[in-house]
């Protein structure tokens, strides 16, 4: 399953992970710690890469922020073990790589807007000065083009040219066009500075899903450079939710894509990992990649006024997921299994026989039990109030006889 004819993209190695070519998508993500506090950054880099980010960025835009990034790469690698890091320049990216050749060094990304690089006259050599950094230290670059900091001159030239043509194209059209020439005018500028079409991502990021999906269709087209993808300010919780799986999903659906990030606001104190949850869970649902096993509940209905069977779905899914960092190296092929947990007796029995492992809870007015199914056959019939931990024993137990063991280290 998954994606059936994936567009050929170049590959590029990224801190070791491959993005592009037959790679698998990489999830990323970014941090919103002041990055001049290392011991905050490196601690929300290493939740976010504990909760499966790949790839994880970081704002440079300050002295002080240049100064912090060795140590903070060194304090992730201690918390948690390596994590490749990308630098997010904007303005001053050309003087802080230059300033701060450590800093250069132990990024393993450098993302930069080629709206934000300079104007005028001094865009051309402050967007070569980041190149040459970047070959100096082997580096990649993503050349990420966001609508909301467009270049201006650019923008103007096409608008003016839209104008004069005996068929105007609308100007969200007019966009799109500004920020792929905007990307691959930028690419090929970097490659005849010497970087390697090997060393170069492309990104076109809008906050409309179907301008996005628009923007990366044509951009497809017409390059072979690594993509990645994402929906810009999409917004907070469900609505950003959505609207990045909206988006991002049509794209992968169609073998566009090489790298992901799901940008939501998270609530004041909110979790920073929910963006990197919610990307898996998009790979995840396209069965592009899967990470653990799949839980399948119903939604309730008047048959099912209890809670028990959602409070059940929640803990499993709870207990999994703190698992899974050692049952993916103890277990190999557990992400391929499938949970079902049913609220009652009319899709419950069904699901459940369809499920690896499957429990259908009483619903309102059914018998207080709950049969228990394993590869499709029934295995077991659970009563009381210890249903959901001897449920959950029970699905111990299968995943330690269904999966492999591997020998411990």
């Amino acid at each position: 399953m998954g994606i059936i004819n994936r567009r050929k993209s170049v590959e590029v190695n990224v801190g070791g992970v491959r993005v592009g070519g037959n790679a698998p998508i990489a999830v990323q993500s970014m941090t919103n710690t002041n990055t001049e506090d290392v011991e905050a950054t490196a601690r929300q880099i290493a939740a976010l890469a504990d909760a499966g980010s790949e790839l994880v960025r970081i704002t440079v835009n300050t002295p002080a922020a240049a100064l912090a990034v060795p140590e903070i790469v060194k304090r992730v690698a201690d918390i948690r073990g390596p994590v490749p890091v990308i630098g997010d320049f904007h303005y001053n990216g050309h003087k802080l790589l230059a300033e701060y050749p450590e800093c250069a060094y132990a990024l393993d990304k450098y993302r930069i807007n080629p709206g934000n690089v300079g104007a005028g006259e001094k865009h051309d050599g402050n967007f070569r000065r980041i190149i040459q950094a970047a070959i100096e230290h082997d580096k990649p670059v993503r050349i990420g083009v966001n609508w909301g900091s467009l270049d201006q001159k650019l923008l103007a030239h096409m608008i003016d040219e839209n104008s004069r043509a005996p068929q105007s194209l609308p100007m969200h059209e007019v966009m799109i066009e500004a920020m792929n020439r905007s990307a691959l005018e930028s690419a090929e500028a970097a490659e005849s500075y010497g970087l390697p079409k090997n060393r170069i991502i492309l990104s076109a990021k809008l906050s409309r899903v179907h301008d996005l999906v628009a923007a990366y269709r044509n951009l497809a087209t017409r390059c072979d450079y690594a993509f990645h993808l994402g929906l810009t300010e999409a917004g907070m919780g469900t609505k950003g939710v959505v609207a990045s799986s909206s988006a991002i999903a049509v794209l992968l659906e169609e073998g566009i894509g090489d790298t992901i990030r799901v940008s939501l606001t998270p609530p004041p104190g909110g979790d920073r990992t929910e963006e990197v949850i919610v990307a898996r869970q998009i790979l995840q649902a396209l069965d592009i990649r899967k990470f653990e096993p799949r839980v399948s509940a119903c939604p309730g209905c008047g048959r099912t006024s209890s809670t028990f069977f959602q409070e059940m779905a929640a803990r499993i899914e709870a207990h999994i997921r703190e698992n899974m960092p050692v049952w993916s190296k103890r277990y190999p092929g557990i992400e391929n299994l499938t949970i079902a947990v049913m609220g009652c007796v009319v899709n419950g029995p069904g699901e459940s026989k369809h499920a690896d492992l499957g429990i259908s809870l009483p619903g309102n007015g059914e018998d207080p039990k709950a049969p228990v199914y394993v590869d499709g056959k029934p295995a077991a019939v659970l009563r009381g109030e210890t249903i959901i931990s001897d449920f959950i024993d029970m699905m111990e137990k299968y995943i330690a006889s269904r999966c492999s063991v591997s020998p411990p280290a």
